[in-house]
């Protein structure tokens, strides 16, 4: 068995002897090389303490198993002073110390070294990867280090070439308006790390590992490692109650299609086919296309087309330029007209045929909820109002319109959160039709109630849910749905509640949700019989 080796240090006195002891140095070995490699250790340590003129002496063996080591400390230094020229930038010297001047700064001794690497790290990330700092003309005088600042400078690195690996078809669009990453842009790895954190709110995009970078002699190459992710969804749902009159029980649902990034462009083609219980159709088609040419500037058209039984059908078409500020903000700015018809045989006072156009502008702010399938957006603000004039017979009524959804969810841990979201519009004119008005009701807007069986020129919904998340897949959740409408062509004002619960599962096939929920107006008793059932399934694929 291979026999131990006993370090120890001693110093010119006792009290240096006592400081030496104080370090905790390692004292039993099992080989010489790693004995003298601890003597060297404790040297370094006695320097970064501030002993700047200690030296190790001697080791001498006392036996086959005992080593002395010898060292002097000399005096101690505290503090560094250390001196700067003007070309210094000053606001990184704040992230190491708090004593700073035109000219110099200070910092404890033990602390310098590590302060050092700090500001060297800030210079590399202007741009500079291949800088270094030098200590020069250093000066000790009572207890004091003073030093002079150099910066040997290397060229400052610009990217001059962008490479996407493991998805080459990311649009480059995204490269230089989404993550803000461009060509001849000053290299600074912390910031392109912090910008590509942003892909993290794409749909058809993630970062599959951190960014890297080659240097060669007269260029900087950036790579970004990406994956390209299933994004299309199909959702429908499916309602069933019974009928009051008739005591039938009753369908209704809808499909919902979302094609994203297809095109390998970004852009996005949602499409709707709705038919509610109360013989109501509704087919809607908008699309949106990013970065037109390059440009931060982007487009989104749409259609609406709404058939309320044999009463009327109106057109609605929409078309917009947009700017995308960045990941989370934009603003939009478009026009909208609307045509109805009437289709009754019997034509009365409350429907008739009109033309309208609006000039809207809008604001949208979405706040991601990172590697969270259940629940992929925890913040959503989006609002828009416009100016217009409808037209019916010749007769021409200004319009004004407001719109707003927004919702929040508050994770009170990581089992449970609460979820709220408001939704409202307003219609202002002196005059109104029953075929322009807004129409609400539904899962998703006020459940409980049949889907759009409510108009009104003016309409504030509030849902809430608490929701327990039981596992990553599964969540159970509240229902509780309050709201207030008016419709000024029926002279009505009133208060609604929905109140239910209800649950969601991720499956292969996609989110699963069954929801179980009752509706009222105030001062009207709950029945069990106007209960509504819905189920949907939203598949990615």
């Amino acid at each position: 068995m291979a026999q131990s080796l006993h370090l120890k240090a001693v110093g010119a006195n006792e009290v240096d002897t006592s400081l030496l002891n104080s370090l905790d140095y390692q004292q039993t070995f099992n080989d010489f090389n790693s004995l003298e490699i601890e003597v060297n250790s404790i040297a370094n340590s006695l320097t970064h303490l501030g002993y700047l003129e200690s030296k190790f002496v001697h080791l001498n063996k006392e036996n086959d198993s005992s080593f002395v080591a010898k060292y002097i400390l000399g005096d101690r230094y505290l503090r560094a002073r250390i001196h700067f020229d003007r070309s210094f930038n000053p606001k990184i010297i704040k992230l190491i110390s708090n004593t700073i001047t035109d000219d110099y700064f200070e910092v404890e001794v033990n602390s310098l070294e590590a302060s050092l690497k700090t500001l060297n790290a800030e210079i590399a990330n202007t741009g500079d990867p291949f800088s270094t700092l030098q200590l020069t003309n250093i000066k000790k005088e009572e207890g004091v280090l003073y030093a002079d600042l150099k910066i040997v400078e290397q060229q400052q690195r610009t990217i001059d070439t962008i490479i996407v690996k493991g998805y080459e078809k990311f649009p480059k669009s995204y490269v230089k308006r989404y993550l803000k990453i461009k060509s001849k842009q000053v290299f600074n790895l912390n910031t392109i790390r912090e910008k590509t954190e942003v892909l993290e709110n794409l749909q058809f995009a993630a970062q599959i590992k951190d960014p890297e970078v080659l240097f060669t002699k007269d260029s900087t190459l950036l790579y970004i490692y990406l994956e390209k992710l299933k994004s299309n969804t199909f959702d429908g749902f499916l309602g069933f109650g019974t009928n009051t009159e008739t005591d039938k029980l009753e369908f209704d649902g809808y499909l919902n299609l979302n094609l994203v990034n297809n095109l390998n462009y970004g852009e996005s083609l949602r499409l709707v086919y709705k038919s509610d219980e109360s013989e109501q159709k509704t087919f809607d088609v908008k699309t949106k296309l990013p970065y037109l040419l390059g440009s931060p500037i982007g487009m989104q058209l749409g259609l609406n087309i709404f058939k309320k039984d044999s009463s009327f059908v109106t057109t609605t078409q929409f078309a917009k330029l947009d700017y995308q500020f960045d990941s989370k903000n934009s603003m939009a700015l478009g026009i909208n007209t609307q045509a109805s018809t009437n289709l009754l045989d019997n034509p009365i006072l409350t429907i008739n045929d009109f033309k309208s156009t609006f000039y809207n502008l809008s604001y949208n702010h979405t706040r991601p909820q990172r590697y969270d399938k259940l629940f992929p957006v925890n913040f959503l603000f989006d609002i828009s109002g416009g100016m217009g004039k409808r037209t019916i017979e010749n007769i021409g009524q200004s319009q004004t319109k407001f719109e707003l959804n927004t919702f929040k969810i508050v994770n009170l841990n990581l089992r449970n959160s609460f979820y709220g979201q408001v939704s409202a519009s307003v219609l202002n004119s002196d005059t109104y039709v029953e075929n322009e008005l807004f129409r609400f009701g539904g899962i998703n807007s006020i459940r409980g109630f049949e889907e759009n069986s409510l108009t009104a020129n003016l309409y504030a919904v509030f849902n809430t849910e608490y929701r327990y998340r039981v596992s990553n897949s599964l969540y159970v959740n509240s229902i509780v749905d309050l709201a207030y409408y008016e419709n000024q062509l029926l002279d009505i004002r009133s208060k609604l509640i929905g109140l239910g619960f209800g649950f969601g599962i991720l499956t292969q096939a996609g989110l699963f949700k069954l929801n179980y929920s009752n509706g009222s107006s105030e001062n009207q008793a709950i029945k069990l019989s106007n209960s509504k059932i819905h189920i949907s399934l939203s598949a990615t694929f």
